[in-house]
């Protein structure tokens, strides 16, 4: 079965294939601490044997609940923010078709989402577009207390139970949560609702191939058992057992952190298929939250090509020669579309007629690549046979293996926030948020003097 490849070739310019392969010993150190569970946040690491270990029977489950939900809602508002919506929304915005959010597809509601921020323009705009629609809610939270979804849910909650009362509204609401204690655990115990967990070992940021990412999946239509089994592909392929010139996962985390020890402190993350914009989106997350700690880490950011190489690609080729980049190549696409002829050429593209517009974007990427490269931007490749529900399971799982290896390497904790939490103690302080009383007092001195 193909699989999806990593290529580092064009960083060797940069860095010699040597001082990769130096870090050997370094990096099977750091797959075995992951896979005997003896490194940092070590009761984090669910998400490891993850997809190997989704049985037929969870999956019926997902896939009924999705089904149910299909059949009575129009529209479904997925509730969560960080990784309990990144995940699902990267999946779903990679493998539907573009302009699906106008033309849903038949039997299949459209999918919106709500909780990821705190703007009354958004959840105002979101309440009115749902005003005499048939919708439902997925709600994801293992606590059911983070601001931003709680806040979200309580709004569109009410609304539904408004329109169409309490008894229909509760087999319209599916919660995904802590399997035994938690606000939203309570609520959807008393009040009747589905639910699905979030398991205690997997962190948000991992949990795409949890009920969390594989639900809402299911729901846009998408075939979750080909996505869980890319990723088992993958978890194989990245073993403790695979070689290290044989493992992707391992490859990349040495030659990022090889890069990062020779001052390349910013990777870009591009790609020449709008599709992926999400799936960077989600991997900002995963390596942002993973690595950035103890002032360390690379800092993750992203870019759509060609687009951006209209306006980003300027600093890119000319700016500070503190980045590298990493490509998402996809091989094939699905669909095909030539380039006609025009008798008066004026814009001078006759010389294309009758090539494939992928031709000219493989094009493009190459030699943006060879740009790149020229102008000191090293470029590691990794590609994928076409864009679909197997290949970007093996992407995902790729992604977050090399995540743990990198963590590892770096000498960090990839599998805790903590700084996350410092703009919700602030944010509650300036509420007055009860238990807040002494903290509110003391912003409030700090911002007046």
């Amino acid at each position: 079965m193909k699989q999806l490849t990593f290529n580092f070739d064009k960083s060797l310019d940069f860095i010699g294939r040597k001082q990769v392969f130096a870090q050997e010993q370094q990096v099977k150190a750091c797959i075995a601490a992951l896979h005997n569970g003896t490194g940092k946040g070590n009761d984090f690491l669910g998400w490891l044997h993850l997809p190997a270990s989704i049985t037929v029977s969870e999956l019926d489950d997902i896939e009924a609940t999705a089904q149910k939900l299909r059949q009575s809602c129009e529209v479904v508002v997925v509730v969560g923010i960080g990784g309990s919506y990144l995940g699902a929304k990267a999946v779903i915005e990679a493998l539907s078709g573009s302009f699906d959010h106008f033309n849903a597809r038949s039997g299949n509601p459209l999918i919106v989402f709500a909780g990821h921020n705190i703007s009354e323009d958004y959840l105002y705009e979101l309440s009115e577009f749902l005003k005499n629609k048939q919708f439902g809610i997925v709600n994801i939270s293992k606590s059911g207390t983070t601001t931003e979804p709680a806040l979200a849910f309580r709004i569109l909650r009410k609304q539904l139970e408004n329109a169409v009362g309490k008894s229909v509204a509760k087999d319209r609401i599916v919660a995904i949560t802590d399997k035994a204690r938690g606000a939203l655990r309570t609520l959807a115990t008393n009040e009747g609702y589905k639910t699905f967990v979030i398991p205690d070992d997997v962190g948000g940021r991992f949990s795409v191939l949890t009920p969390v990412g594989l639900l809402p999946v299911a729901l846009a239509g998408l075939n979750i058992r080909q996505l869980v089994a890319g990723a088992a592909a993958m978890e194989q392929a990245t073993d403790a057992t695979v070689p290290f010139a044989e493992n992707p996962a391992a490859l990349y985390a040495a030659v990022r952190n090889e890069l990062y020890k020779n001052g390349k402190k910013i990777e870009i993350l591009a790609n020449f298929h709008p599709k992926l914009h999400y799936v960077s989106e989600w991997w900002k997350q995963l390596y942002g939250e993973s690595e950035g700690k103890e002032h360390k880490g690379i800092f993750t950011a992203s870019v759509d090509f060609t687009t951006d190489l209209h306006s980003m690609g300027q600093w890119i080729q000319d700016g500070e020669r503190s980045i590298f980049e990493t490509v998402i190549s996809v091989k094939r696409p699905q669909r095909e579309l030539d380039i006609p002829e025009d008798l008066e050429d004026l814009d001078g593209l006759n010389f294309l007629a009758g090539k494939r517009v992928d031709d000219v974007n493989k094009m493009a990427e190459l030699g943006t690549q060879l740009a790149h490269v020229d102008g000191g931007v090293p470029n590691l490749k990794i590609e994928l046979p076409e864009l679909n529900d197997y290949f970007l399971g093996q992407l995902l799982y790729f992604f977050e293996k090399a995540c743990g290896i990198s963590g590892y390497l770096l000498g960090v904790n990839p599998f805790d926030q903590p700084g996350v939490e410092a703009y919700k103690r602030n944010m509650f302080a300036l509420l007055n948020k009860p238990g807040y009383e002494a903290a509110h007092e003391a912003i409030l001195n700090r911002i007046n003097n």
